[in-house]
């Protein structure tokens, strides 16, 4: 999905699916000047109602600690536990 302002590219986030019912969110990114203003979160939103449309029952994220609360506070993803082998 992509957010814009005008013509401008100002988002995206990309979600893959297993085929299933597991969706994965990849490279949610909202520009620099559109930050802390509910693009990134808007677009979060936009790949959760999809991906439950399409009829995924989990929606899964992996990020960097320092989005913890974007992804945790903000778009109500909750924590589990994983597990992740450094290729």
């Amino acid at each position: 999905m992509c957010a814009r302002d005008g013509e401008e590219l100002v988002g995206f986030v990309n979600v893959a699916w297993d085929g299933a019912v597991h969706a994965f969110l990849l490279d949610t990114l909202a520009a620099a000047r559109v930050r802390r203003q509910g693009v990134g979160t808007r677009l979060v939103e936009v790949a959760v109602e999809h991906a439950r449309k399409a009829g995924c029952d989990w929606l899964h994220v992996d990020f960097e600690d320092h989005l913890r609360g974007f992804y945790f506070d903000s778009c109500g993803f909750r924590p589990t536990q994983a597990g992740l082998i450094a290729l």
